[in-house]
């Protein structure tokens, strides 16, 4: 039997499609094999290099295929894409993910650690609990405006909600009353509970050594700190600030052939949430600047 020098990985939950390759890309075997087993046989299979898309689960495996002695990357599954041949399953995309990463100008992700990963949580859990607040702000602003009150957008305007909630002279059925109080309830449970995220928060962006350095720039704080921490790379694999900016998406998106260059708008062709906290930073910067009288356009 031929030596397995790659082997693509088709990762799920339960079912897990491997696809093995010799050197020159030809096939060596194709196995489907469940949770259990894929852990087994990759642990059991002499060292070799494992591709996989960077997809749900896909850092905890590496992190696993590392242990074990293999070499591991991760490619963007958009990259995967084209590599399909015809019909889409299982088996034709471990293939692919061979194929593109036998490619030499393939481009790969760094494996993320359980450090990160946890982060990313505290981070992917406050912005949950946001999105859920604001939900309910608007929701209660909503009602009220059935009875006649309208009131601003803005969580910063639900003293006034509850004021009018309790003031007995306006005319709201109880029935409203008492779900819109349930739902200033639920507003200031939430509340709790995203000012306790916004202090680990905190805690973790000041406890490590680049966030405290990213903090230091105007616009940034210890959220944006912290996305930039858990999701970016290593800053050495970029040469330059503006490869990073390419990374986030943050360059014009290219119509350009032959000798006419022709740049459109904002490819946003990368990771979204450091690049949405950038750029509200940003905003506020410059909202801050002008009311100051900072000249336009400085």
């Amino acid at each position: 039997m031929r030596e397995v020098s790659i082997i693509g990985v088709d990762l799920a939950k339960n079912a897990f499609q491997a696809h093995g390759a010799a050197a020159d890309g030809s096939v060596v075997f194709r196995k489907k094999l469940s949770r259990p087993q894929f852990a087994r046989f990759m642990a059991d299979h002499p060292s070799c290099l494992v591709a996989m898309e960077a997809c749900a689960s896909a850092h905890h495996w590496a992190r696993e295929m590392s242990r074990h002695g293999h070499e591991v990357r991760l490619i963007a599954p958009h990259y995967v894409k084209p590599f399909i041949k015809r019909q889409k399953n299982d088996a034709a995309d471990a293939e692919a993910i061979v194929e593109a990463a036998l490619r030499p100008t393939m481009r790969f992700m760094e494996p993320k650690s359980a450090d990160q990963q946890g982060r990313a949580v505290a981070f992917r859990t406050r912005e949950q609990l946001v999105k859920q607040r604001t939900e309910a702000v608007n929701a209660l602003r909503s009602h009220l405006y059935e009875f006649g009150h309208v009131a601003p957008v803005g969580i910063g305007y639900v003293p006034r909600l509850e004021r009018v909630i309790a003031d007995p002279d306006f005319d709201i059925l109880d029935l409203a009353r008492d779900i819109c109080r349930m739902l200033l309830e639920q507003i200031a449970h939430l509340t709790d509970r995203i000012n306790v995220l916004k202090a680990m928060i905190a805690a973790m962006s000041n406890e490590a050594e680049m966030p405290r350095q990213l903090q230091t720039m105007p616009g940034v704080g210890p959220i944006i700190a912290l996305a930039v921490e858990t999701f970016a790379p290593p800053m050495d694999q970029f040469r330059r600030g503006r490869d990073f900016s390419a990374w986030l998406g943050l360059v014009p998106r290219q119509h350009s052939t032959g000798r006419k260059q022709k740049l459109g708008k904002t490819s946003k062709m990368g990771q979204r949430d450091i690049r949405r906290l950038l750029i509200i930073g940003a905003t506020a910067v410059i909202r801050w600047a002008s009311r100051r009288g900072a000249p336009k356009g400085s």
